[in-house]
């Protein structure tokens, strides 16, 4: 019940002992071409959009974006309201991009007055950086808010939809967002070690003549292996290539409405019934996307109690970060968990929890 990687189907999970394959060879081509396409439309693009895919995490692809669309010249405002939000700053710091942070606190929504404000006052900041679902606390942000502010003061959006892309309304076309972060192992329900950068091929293409500021995650590089060569620039991991061919198969048949309905229906009945057994649940309704829930750790246990006692009965749940870690846990309603998977999770933890009286 991790947030990511997730279960997986069985067919994206067979897909990883497809054969031995040279990235060099027309073979690879077509894979790494029918991917980026696939990608693409997962992420809401049209015929002006395309995708580069990383052999890495999602925060390669964060990285990646940050580091090679921030000119040298330029400079990020960073929405901050959890752990991922912070990332954005410290990825920008390690790059030495002038950076301004809004922080809003933990598990708190932002305020789009406080970002308009900054961007009015501040004609030096060119990008703004935003997570769509805060995975530290499960909060989903209304980036599409974000980036048209941010199109009225003339400044581009790098989204870190990481944990979104696949099962919550999020578009490049219809909300303009400039650059999108995304990884194969969350939502879109592949296998680990694919990440990937879409955008308009415009804007990809204007990232020429600028100089670098990483060799590997340069995205520049990236693009034109994959766009001019249809080959990838460095050795890809060729096997999560095969699982994530198929995963977004199945994601673009389901759809991104469906697959949402289906986590929501799962987060709702997770939901119910732990409130029913007496926890509380860090975010208000509103709030809360629908791939993770973030619960109070009840008086009477710990995390590793907690941990342990699931673990022995099948169920992987997940720790809070950082400043939130002493008192929550987080659970995902993402991949390919059922009804009954929730239902008997349910049940072990209130043996669990009447256990510890």
């Amino acid at each position: 019940m991790n947030p990511g990687p997730v279960i997986t189907d069985d067919r994206v999970r067979a897909a990883l002992a497809g054969p031995d394959m040279c990235h060099r060879e027309p073979e690879f081509s077509e894979l790494l071409t029918r991917v980026r396409h696939k990608t693409t439309l997962a992420a809401g693009g049209d015929e002006r959009h395309t995708s580069v895919i990383l052999t890495g995490s999602g925060t390669s692809a964060v990285e990646a974006a940050i580091s090679s669309a921030v000119p040298a010249d330029g400079a990020l405002l960073v929405l901050d309201n959890g752990h991922y939000g912070e990332r954005f700053q410290h990825i920008a710091a390690a790059h030495g991009i002038r950076t301004r942070r809004l922080a809003f606190g933990w598990a708190t929504a932002l305020d789009l007055a406080r970002v308009e404000a900054a961007l009015a006052a501040d004609p030096e900041l060119t990008h703004v950086g935003v997570v769509h679902q805060e995975t530290s606390s499960g909060m989903l942000n209304d980036v599409a808010a974000v980036a048209r502010i941010a199109h009225k003061h003339g400044r581009k959006v790098i989204v870190d939809a990481v944990s979104t892309i696949g099962a919550e309304r999020l578009s490049l076309a219809e909300d303009g967002i400039d650059w999108l972060a995304g990884s194969a192992n969350k939502c879109l329900e592949g296998a680990p070690g694919l990440a990937f950068v879409s955008a308009a091929r415009s804007a990809f293409e204007g990232l020429g003549g600028a100089q670098g500021r990483t060799y590997y995650l340069d995205l520049y590089r990236h693009y034109t292996a994959q766009e001019k060569a249809t080959a990838p620039a460095f050795t890809p991991g060729v096997p999560a290539y095969y699982a994530f061919d198929v995963a977004l198969d199945l994601a673009l048949a389901e759809g991104w409405e469906a697959r949402h309905a289906r986590y929501t229906a799962l987060a709702e009945r997770l939901r119910a019934g732990l409130e029913a057994l007496g926890l509380e649940l860090l975010l208000p309704p509103g709030q809360r996307a629908a791939g993770l829930t973030a619960v109070r750790i009840p008086d009477n246990s710990s995390y590793a109690e907690l941990h342990r006692g699931l673990r022995a009965e099948g169920f992987v749940i997940y720790s809070a970060q950082e400043r939130l870690a002493r008192d929550f846990f987080r659970l995902s309603t993402m991949g390919g968990m059922t009804e009954s998977d929730i239902d008997r999770f349910l049940v072990v933890l209130a043996a669990l929890l009447a256990s510890r009286v």
